[in-house]
């Protein structure tokens, strides 16, 4: 198993040191191994564990959520099915957000289509 500084961790995952720091606070990061001088060591599970979170903050999980699911995960096998509810709602949440941005995207390219409609009306024959 390979292990990471903070600096290898933060470059590697996305998520700035203080994000890392601010994570490891509240406790959605826990766990972290220390080396023989107190600095935080970094392993593959830490940065599968940082690549979920990643996604799930991408896609709007309010930090309240990510701090429950981190919980239950803690917690074991007991916590599976209030896992997989957690989740499932909030991909319901991530497909209504994509529902919303196709209508919106649907508006975009009408304008788009409006716009090159223009330029070409207006472009020398």
């Amino acid at each position: 198993m390979s292990s990471y500084s903070p600096g290898e961790t933060a470059e590697k995952s996305g998520f700035t040191l203080d994000t890392l720091r601010y994570y490891e606070k509240i406790g959605l990061l826990s766990g972290i191994a220390r080396n023989a001088s107190g600095r935080r060591v970094f392993s593959d599970h830490d940065l599968n564990w940082l690549s979920l979170l990643r996604c799930l903050r991408e896609t709007g999980m309010p930090i309240a959520e990510m701090l429950r699911y981190s919980e239950l995960a803690r917690s074991g096998a007991d916590t599976v099915q209030e896992r997989l509810e957690l989740l499932q709602d909030h991909d319901r949440r991530v497909e209504e957000q994509i529902a919303t941005l196709r209508e919106q995207q649907k508006h975009i390219k009408w304008k788009i289509g409006f716009y090159q409609d223009t330029v070409c009306q207006s472009a020398p024959v």
